[in-house]
């Protein structure tokens, strides 16, 4: 039986300007790595059918199931404040949309199916770590409630990519509300083309933001619904210490999703000024650093579209400018609201964002570990006795104490029982997160062809606000040697 993946591809009824038709390049010997069902079956397909080979095929790129369009997006970029006018998708290409029964939209892209116009030279694929990588971060984020692209499939194809060395070869199939970006934006603006851009606005208000429709200034409120989608999406990185690591406009999704999952990672240890991207070398897109480049890279959108905001271009500036400077009050108010809930207060108090700075503070001074710092305080919110597990990781312990205190008075003003308190604070600090060591060391096992720590991982981490006995050596703290931890895109 054919599997059937019911396409409806709007964004390939948009024009040749947008994509240029590509199809996989097929590989050797595909084989299935992993299959996330759970997500199959949400996208209203057949989970047992895509596990067998047919499905494995059309994973790999060999085959095209009936429906599909494949296409290369174009798009443009500022990569590190360097503005390049033309990237697109060098090594993925969009089959198509599905449409889930309540309507919902969701691209089917494979990444690493080989090379498009958009190459650079490119080989268009993927080597294994990265795609297990992303498969096990995206599908931690969505975990975590946080706006994600998914990973439905992995599969390796049989054939080497060439980096510094062979590396074993693999395609993720990856699930987005969009693949649209700020830099596809950019690539039809750089190029004057207004009315492409328009078009692009147009398809994006119907996809992602229909109540911008009924306004005055339809791309006016496009542009108040991107901010808005952004300052909360930034904030949920800062409230669970991820750092995406190339925040770049071609990384940046119009949906408000996280995209592109290279060189990221999460913090240990905390410290707002924390880079890991090996490629990052001043630090522009540091943990502290998120909401300004996201900040920065709105305002590149608002540039594309100020023909659009008003005739007048002096209006259009003033217009874009308003919208823009509403940005850090709402990343401000998502920022705080998330983090008063990571200490367990309700009822917002003008104090609450002091203490919780105060607690950074001391916590980045202390080389405190972010994660189990703010998992154990849901203990010490139910009963003081449980203040000895903070403290210790705290290498000045009296530096909590004082903090504390006045943590301990803050609480007391709020409702609830102790007992409940800490139901929701464990609601909203995860026990296990895709600890940097932890991915390494699956991804270490399956390139030498062994998956099983692989699976062990992505199970723990499909449940990350539970405490969950089988997997306590995952809540642990890290080791010390993984302070000096480097990542890099995996291009």
């Amino acid at each position: 039986m054919t599997i059937h993946f019911d396409f409806d591809n709007s964004y390939a009824r948009l024009g040749a300007s947008f994509y240029r038709p590509t199809a996989p390049s097929p590989v050797a010997a595909p084989h299935l790595l992993k299959l996330n069902r759970r997500l199959a079956e949400e996208l209203g397909l057949d989970a047992d059918q895509l596990g067998n080979a047919e499905g494995v095929e059309i994973f790999a790129g060999n085959r095209l199931p009936t429906g599909a369009e494949p296409i290369a997006a174009a798009y443009a970029g500022h990569q590190f404040g360097n503005f390049v006018p033309q990237l697109g998708d060098g090594r993925a290409i969009l089959l198509g949309e599905v449409v889930k029964r309540q309507g919902r939209r969701r691209d089917i892209q494979l990444k690493g199916a080989g090379p498009t116009l958009f190459s650079r030279n490119g080989d268009g694929r993927a080597a294994l770590g990265p795609v297990l990588r992303e498969y096990l971060v995206s599908e931690a984020m969505a975990a975590l409630k946080i706006p994600t692209t998914r990973a439905l499939a992995a599969v390796a194809t049989g054939e080497p990519v060439y980096r510094e060395t062979a590396l074993p070869g693999a395609v993720l199939t990856r699930v987005a509300s969009s693949h649209i970006r700020v830099g596809t934006f950019q690539f039809f603006a750089a190029r004057g083309d207004d009315e492409a851009v328009r078009q692009l606005a147009d398809h994006v208000i119907d996809r992602h933001y229909p109540e911008a429709a009924g306004a005055s200034n339809p791309y006016r409120a496009l542009l108040e619904g991107v901010c808005a989608r952004q300052a909360a999406l930034v904030a949920r990185w800062m409230q669970i210490g991820f750092v995406h690591g190339v925040m770049n406009t071609d990384n940046m999704s119009i949906a408000g999703e996280t995209i592109d999952y290279g060189p990221c990672a999460f913090l240990d240890a905390y410290d707002p000024a924390t880079v890991f991207s090996s490629i990052d070398r001043n630090g522009r897109y540091a943990y502290a650093n998120q909401p300004r480049i996201a900040h920065w890279n709105l305002v590149r959108l608002a540039e594309c579209l100020l023909p659009h905001l008003d005739p007048d271009e002096n209006k259009a500036i003033e217009a874009a400018e308003d919208v823009l400077s509403g940005f850090a009050d709402a990343f401000n108010t998502a920022y705080v609201d998330g983090f008063r809930a990571k200490i367990g207060l309700q009822t917002p108090q003008t104090e609450d964002a002091a203490l919780i700075e105060d607690l950074l503070g001391h916590m980045a001074r202390q080389n405190a570990d972010f994660t189990v710092t703010f998992r154990k305080l849901g203990k010490a919110a139910e009963s003081a006795q449980a203040d000895g597990a903070v403290r210790g990781l705290f290498a000045d312990p009296t530096a909590y104490d004082g903090w504390a205190a006045r943590w301990r008075q803050r609480l007391a003003a709020e409702p609830g029982e102790p007992s409940e308190r800490r139901v929701a604070m464990d609601a909203v600090n995860p026990a296990i997160i895709p600890r940097n060591h932890l991915v390494e060391e699956a991804l270490a096992a399956a390139m030498a062809g062994d998956l099983a720590p692989f699976e062990r991982l992505n199970e723990a981490l499909a449940t990350p606000f539970g405490d969950q006995a089988e997997f306590t050596d995952y809540a642990g703290l890290p080791p010390m040697s993984a302070t000096a931890y480097r990542t890099f895109c995996g291009t």
